[in-house]
């Protein structure tokens, strides 16, 4: 069967897309792994516009939901299944899922996400959602006058302690280098902050706590065993976006991330279009990455109607 539209990701960004094409009644293929995305492993998402608070497997459902109620005879949902593979072959895409099933459609958006780089230490996997978080923006209010720990030395870790100040007594960010990626003015105007404080050339070995977080350890310059006591830890280390599907397809920037026309959300290649974490726009957050589906399925509808 040929379709209007196949998307690709069950995050907010594609259910919310899935949602669009339905209202519009663009003949649609939804495919996702699962529903969604990042947040589904978060224990109470705040910031969800319209929902005071929401842990992630019941945002995963309501996702799934709105998809289901809208989808009607126009979108086919898929849920279970990954890409393997997307072609471009004159004016129609076709692709490949895990079954081997292929899939023809005039217009392609893709809307993968990203995964947090992990951290690397001892317990990480223990602790994590459980005072170690990856999202300063969504979990940061939770740690209210406590003393918390930022691992990052980039513009996102400074940004996340930046955050962090609002409400923490004390952000300490530690970093493997003496030497950060961050913007200088950023960098120049935290340490200004009565309380800041950073620590460079600095490996994470360990994190303690028994129900909760309630420390860390590192290795210092000298190789030494350090222990700091906080309440917190904010990983800001860097995104891996889920972009390998069209590493040969369109266009990728040097982080890999999909480049988009900012307008329209297209990418290099026509028919293709991207929202979301998979992108490089600059901000990565839930409402954001609909915002931006919703915006991308716009100029889809536009574009097909005007073929």
């Amino acid at each position: 069967m040929t379709y209007d539209l196949i998307i690709i990701g069950g995050g907010p960004a594609g259910s919310g897309a899935a949602v669009y094409a339905a209202r519009k009644k663009l003949k649609t293929l939804f495919i996702t792994k699962e529903f969604g995305g990042q947040s589904v492993v978060s224990d109470g998402i705040e910031n969800w516009i319209g929902t005071i608070k929401i842990p992630g497997a019941d945002l995963a459902k309501s996702l799934e939901a709105h998809v289901e109620a809208y989808k009607g005879d126009v979108v086919e949902v898929k849920k279970g299944l990954e890409v393997v593979k997307v072609s471009k072959d004159s004016d129609m895409i076709t692709i490949t899922d895990s079954k081997g099933e292929t899939y023809e459609s005039r217009a392609l958006l893709i809307t993968t996400g990203s995964a947090r780089r992990k951290l690397e230490a001892m317990n990480a996997d223990i602790f994590e959602h459980k005072g170690l978080t990856y999202c300063a923006t969504c979990d940061g209010p939770l740690f209210s006058d406590q003393n918390v720990a930022v691992i990052g030395g980039g513009n996102a870790a400074f940004e996340s302690a930046a955050q962090l100040l609002a409400y923490c007594s004390h952000v300490t960010l530690i970093h493997r280098s003496d030497k950060f990626r961050a913007d200088e003015v950023t960098v120049e105007k935290l340490k200004q902050h009565p309380n800041f404080s950073i620590i460079t050339e600095a490996k994470i070995k360990e994190i303690h706590g028994d129900m909760f977080v309630s420390g860390l350890t590192y290795e210092d310059k000298d190789g030494n065993d350090q222990k700091l006591d906080v309440g917190g830890i904010f990983v800001e280390i860097g995104q891996i976006p889920n972009t390998e599907l069209l590493k040969d397809v369109a266009e990728i920037d040097e982080y890999g991330k999909i480049k988009i026309d900012p307008w329209t959300c297209k990418t290099s290649t026509k028919g293709i279009w991207a929202a979301g974490d998979c992108t490089n726009i600059k901000y990565h957050q839930n409402n954001i990455a609909t915002g931006e589906a919703v915006k991308a399925l716009e100029d889809i509808y536009s574009t097909l109607n005007t073929q």
